[in-house]
């Protein structure tokens, strides 16, 4: 399928504006940056298929900017803390006009727990080389528990599931090249065979199809964030390209979802996560401390929204207030968005920006789920997977498509192959945003910045391949073995 860049956008703006309801820099928020372990860094959601079956893959990371050279390496999830991934599909997709208050989305929920094998030690996270996931090298070994909510009616779908170890180095040698722990981490697999074995004792399956996977992982965002902040939209300079987050590793849930859980595949769905602590009531005995409720102090859905569209009197709220407060609290941002008057694009530019407002209000990723798969980026280095045959990391500015059999989209079901249609492991969405805010897809035919094709940030495809299978996020980086 070939369209002209007019007719890409035109349809684009199409799809979205019906819709009256979108990486990151990681630092969206001031009081969330000091809460590491409850900053979400990122959410994908996308189509997949394992052995016929049809998913709905999700993905929580957190934890951003991990230094996979630190020791004793306690960069882990937070037992304090409830990671939530949300999914409102059908008449609780959060995008509907009038959303159906009977029908609420599906809640997965994660609880962690941490133990030590040995506590009297300054070997805190490593005894030796770990051998297999959980034995008796892993000092710090974390377990969690998956639930499922919906209303009120909770199931447990994992039990005391284990999370494989951080990639030390020596200690973690099965996570590297050759299984050396002083080789760089392993390119992303093809196959699951080929996954390496930290990596595959860590996937876990249950009787309902549910595949889960908790651990740390290479930091899948690629972007020149430090330009953007710089206001050096030239991306110019002497160390051009230079990806921010490349380097550093993050801690990611991956949940597989069997569309059939969520009433079919004829219909869309929104995504996005949210982070939670519990409250403190301190009684008039001070040395009687109630706890109180999970009181949510993170959120996020579409790449870059809060980071790059919301102002700065609101971003701590941002991460505070439900998805269902968006239409009326920042949809003057996406309208109206500073980015474009920074960016010195024409007045008319700079307001009623109804074709944004249409992709970050409210702020969930929408994926229509009756698509065949996704296709999946891989890595260009030696011993990585390749992309998939038609991946293309602009999406259907490269021209990778998908067809929809509920929607006519782009004309004979033609969407999007990656965001803001679902969000992968590669998509390059910091040159798809800031392309969507120098042009005007109000328009009929839209006015284009440029080529759609351009390359923005000169930064093109991740530090490391990501894998083929799930659990989709690459391996995480060695220690002893990186570049920044």
């Amino acid at each position: 399928m070939k369209m002209n860049s007019s007719s890409l956008w035109a349809v684009l703006a199409a799809l979205l504006l019906p819709i009256t309801v979108n990486g990151s820099s990681h630092m969206d928020a001031p009081l969330i940056t000091l809460d590491p372990a409850a900053n979400t860094t990122d959410v994908y959601a996308f189509v997949s298929e394992v052995n016929m079956v049809k998913y709905l893959t999700v993905a929580l990371s957190v934890y951003p900017h991990e230094e996979p050279g630190v020791g004793p390496n306690k960069y882990n999830f937070d037992d304090n803390v409830l990671y939530r991934i949300r999914v409102g599909a059908g008449a609780a997709l959060p995008t509907q006009a009038v959303p159906n208050p009977k029908v609420a989305p599906v809640t997965y929920e994660f609880s962690f727990k941490t133990g030590y094998k040995n506590r009297n030690t300054i070997a805190q996270s490593y005894l030796g080389v770990i051998d297999t996931v959980g034995d008796a090298a892993q000092n710090l070994t974390q377990t969690y528990t998956v639930s499922k909510v919906v209303g009120r009616k909770r199931t447990t779908l994992f039990s005391n599931v284990i999370v494989p170890p951080n990639n030390q180095g020596l200690s973690t040698p099965k996570y590297n090249q050759g299984n050396d722990g002083n080789n760089p981490a392993k390119e992303g697999a093809a196959d699951s065979m080929s996954l390496d074995d930290y990596t595959k004792a860590g996937i876990f399956t249950n009787p309902a199809g549910y595949q889960v996977f908790a651990g740390q992982r290479d930091d899948g965002f690629y972007a020149d964030v430090q330009s953007i902040f710089d206001l050096d939209f030239s991306f110019s300079g002497p160390n051009k390209p230079f990806d921010s987050q490349g380097g550093y590793n993050v801690h990611t849930i991956v949940l597989n979802i069997p569309v059939s859980e969520l009433g079919g595949d004829q219909q869309s769905a929104g995504v996005w996560a949210e982070t939670l602590r519990k409250s403190v009531t301190v009684l008039r005995n001070p040395a009687n401390i109630a706890r109180g409720t999970w009181v949510q102090v993170g959120r996020q859905g579409n790449p870059l929204f809060c980071e790059a569209l919301i102002g700065g009197n609101d971003k701590n709220l941002y991460n505070r207030v439900p998805v269902k407060d968006d239409v009326a609290r920042f949809t003057k941002y996406a309208s109206a968005p500073e980015l474009a008057s920074i960016l010195g694009i024409q007045p008319d530019r700079r307001v009623n920006r109804s074709d944004l407002v249409g992709i970050f209000i409210p702020d969930v990723i929408k994926v229509d789920l009756s698509t065949g798969p996704a296709r999946l980026a891989g890595g260009t280095a030696s011993g990585a997977a390749p992309d998939d045959v038609g991946f293309h990391r602009l999406g259907i500015f490269g021209g990778d498509v998908l067809t929809s059999t509920i929607q006519d989209g782009f004309g004979g079901g033609a969407l999007p192959g990656g965001w803001p249609n679902g969000r992968r492991f590669g998509d390059d969405v910091v040159d798809i945003a800031v392309i969507a805010v120098l042009s005007d897809l109000r328009t009929n035919p839209p006015q284009i910045f440029g080529d759609p094709m351009t390359d923005i940030d000169h930064v093109t495809q991740n530090d490391i391949g990501y894998n083929k299978v799930f659990p989709y996020a690459a391996t995480p980086l060695n220690g002893r073995n990186h570049v920044h």
